[in-house]
């Protein structure tokens, strides 16, 4: 089965930083897109970053380009996202998940449709 965990988050000032990681098994990475995806109080979830680690090819939402970098690392099965210059709008449930047709131009963030637990990430005024 596919399972996906993320761990990492925390509570931050503004202007800090976060490594989140994301722990995946039961399937191959040349297979599916890893992606970050996020849920804010009140607000719906948005697509963060997802790579194709076979490749690296990534995607970034406009407003962590420049301040968060995904990143993989095939042997341990395993997807980061750093978050650096974080703001107090970034605070949100941080989720990874796999879907086999996402994470490109065509699709952007849909079709991701294995989930994992979320990870709360809060930062500070």
């Amino acid at each position: 089965d596919v399972q996906l965990q993320a761990s990492g988050g925390g509570l931050v000032q503004a202007g800090g930083s976060l490594r989140l990681s994301c722990a995946a098994s039961g399937f191959d990475f040349d297979d599916y897109a890893i992606g970050w995806f996020r849920r804010a109080p009140g607000k719906e979830r948005e697509g963060v970053s997802c790579v194709h680690c076979k490749n690296g090819r990534a995607l970034y939402v406009d407003s962590v380009k420049g301040r968060f970098t995904i990143s993989c690392d095939n042997a341990k099965n395993m997807v980061y996202l750093e978050m650096n210059s974080l703001k107090p709008e970034d605070t949100a449930v941080y989720l990874c998940a796999a879907g086999f047709r996402g994470c490109n131009a065509q699709n952007g963030f849909n079709y991701f449709g294995s989930w994992g637990q979320g990870t709360q990430v809060t930062v500070s005024s």
